[in-house]
């Protein structure tokens, strides 16, 4: 990580609880400079911690012992209020809103991802913040967010001590429902979460169906969370 720039966003209040999660997500917008200055504009009300530029250097817009306002309503392992309880980290990256001219999603580059695993694991041992709370903004609000998209490399963080991944597969699946609660989903719209389910663990098919292969591997996630 490059350098870190104070540039403080007038967005945020007091935490009601202590930190114990870290939240992901892409800003979604044509640049970088759009979003930050979205979040430094007080009648938007909406702001993280940080962001992540494309060249590595990050952005602190509020300080981490206040509440930013980036999770919006949504939930994680039965807990609420998560703007209370998180960091939030947003990475500049336009996502399904600014795709590539061919359609794909644009790439995260190297260095970006690079500085948000750097920054990351800093949060993550400050806080002592627990592997199985390290999640995506579609994680917690799977009916109403899409990033950090399904071409974020949560593998690669987790080959990097951010996040888990697992390496062996449950040699039988279970009843997906079952295992995206004890994962931490909200399953209120299975089919929602199914679909966050799929764009972090299994992006190659995001379509929010049970389809064997996603029990399977959900299952899998969900020993992995219960082991540690």
């Amino acid at each position: 990580m490059s350098v870190i720039t104070r540039i403080p966003s007038p967005n945020f209040d007091d935490r009601r609880t202590g930190v114990d999660m870290l939240v992901l997500h892409y800003t979604g917008m044509q640049t970088g400079q759009d979003a930050l200055d979205r979040m430094c504009d007080a009648d938007a009300s909406v702001s993280a911690h940080y962001m992540v530029w494309e060249n590595g250097d990050a952005v602190c817009l509020v300080e981490e012992d206040k509440r930013a306002w980036h999770a919006g309503v949504s939930c994680w392992q039965g807990d609420q209020d998560l703007n209370s309880r998180s960091i939030g980290i947003e990475i500049v990256n336009g996502g399904h809103d600014w795709p590539l001219s061919s359609g794909k999603l644009p790439p995260y580059p190297d260095v970006q991802i690079e500085s948000v695993m750097e920054l990351g694991k800093a949060i993550v041992a400050r806080w002592e913040i627990p592997q199985t709370r390290i999640v995506g903004h579609s994680d917690i609000a799977p009916t109403r967010k899409i990033d950090p998209g399904e071409h974020f490399p949560w593998a690669r963080l987790a080959q990097n001590g951010l996040g888990l991944w697992p390496l062996v597969l449950a040699e039988k699946e279970g009843p997906l429902e079952k295992s995206l609660s004890q994962i931490g989903y909200d399953t209120t719209d299975v089919s929602a979460a199914t679909a966050a389910f799929q764009r972090r663990w299994r992006p190659a098919r995001v379509d929010g169906e049970s389809d064997g292969e996603t029990r399977q591997i959900a299952q899998s996630v969900a020993d992995l969370y219960a082991s540690v």
